[in-house]
């Protein structure tokens, strides 16, 4: 383990008690999860830094405060010491994540301490129900809802960045014209976790799975034409997407969604979606 200010950089050596505190919580993990398990604590690898906050913890192989940093940060455990360390190694260097995100006492506390430096941020969304279903959905799936195929790329991604402007409220092509995007949407396609359905050729509903655990999967970017809204398709198109986790490939399905979204919250709900958890974003 290597000592860095405000925090301890892990490596894998620190692999057995890093498993460990990603499998008490599987759910609200399981976007690090994915990463570590595919990658291992390399950061060149993992495309991201695991901190910790007290070395003598990992060396008796517990961890009580993590923290992932890379694309986003993410700090899945700890105390206000731990956070103010967590702090203390980001602010060493330049911002160059697109969110804090994660368990929300976690990701508020970290905020109260970076927000000086960081802030002002584009928006704070502290209430996320965490949800999950390990079974059958309490809804009819939709069975016109399937994987994308890698040659319907530009038909699904018109969709795929309405909907990213939807709900992140930034046009996802800024910068480099959409290129990186793009190359993100095609993985997701190619992997098999991209799922709509198409009518005349349009998308009229869409879902990924974005992370992808040994054990959860995470469904993201739920997203209804619209003209086609309160009739029924997020629901039943979601539940398609439900299945092909828990059936299909072995995972309980879960979601996160912002708490002012009612009536996304009763369709999920109706699913059997349950609350395991909070989660918490602040958006830059």
């Amino acid at each position: 383990m290597l000592r860095l200010a405000g925090a301890r950089l892990l490596d894998d050596r620190d692999y057995p008690a890093v498993r460990a505190a990603l499998a008490a919580d599987p759910v609200g993990s399981c976007m690090v999860s994915a990463r570590v398990e595919a990658a291992g604590l390399d950061p060149w690898r993992l495309g991201g830094e695991l901190w910790a906050a007290d070395a003598r913890t990992v060396r008796a192989g517990r961890l009580t405060g993590l923290c992932f940093a890379g694309p986003n940060l993410i700090p899945l455990r700890g105390n206000a010491s731990a956070l103010r360390s967590f702090a203390d190694r980001a602010l060493r260097r330049q911002r160059t994540c697109s969110s804090l995100v994660g368990p929300a006492p976690q990701v508020l506390g970290l905020w109260d301490e970076l927000s000086s430096e960081w802030g002002p941020a584009r928006e704070v969304r502290g209430d996320q129900p965490l949800m999950a279903l390990e079974g059958d959905p309490l809804v009819p799936a939709d069975p016109q809802v399937r994987t994308v195929r890698p040659h319907e790329l530009d038909r699904y991604l018109p969709a795929a960045v309405a909907m990213f402007i939807e709900e992140v409220g930034v046009d996802p092509r800024a910068g480099d014209g959409g290129a990186s995007y793009r190359a993100r949407v095609s993985e997701l396609i190619s992997t098999g976790r991209a799922f709509a359905r198409f009518e005349d050729g349009e998308v009229v509903f869409k879902a990924e799975i974005g992370a992808m655990s040994a054990r959860v999967g995470q469904i993201q970017g739920v997203w209804v034409h619209p003209d086609r809204r309160g009739g029924g398709l997020g629901t039943a198109g979601t539940a398609a997407v439900v299945n092909r986790l828990v059936h299909g490939l072995g995972r309980t399905a879960s979601l996160y969604v912002n708490g002012f979204n009612a009536p996304a919250l009763a369709a999920y709900r109706r699913i059997g979606f349950q609350q395991v958890g909070q989660y918490a974003t602040v958006l830059f």
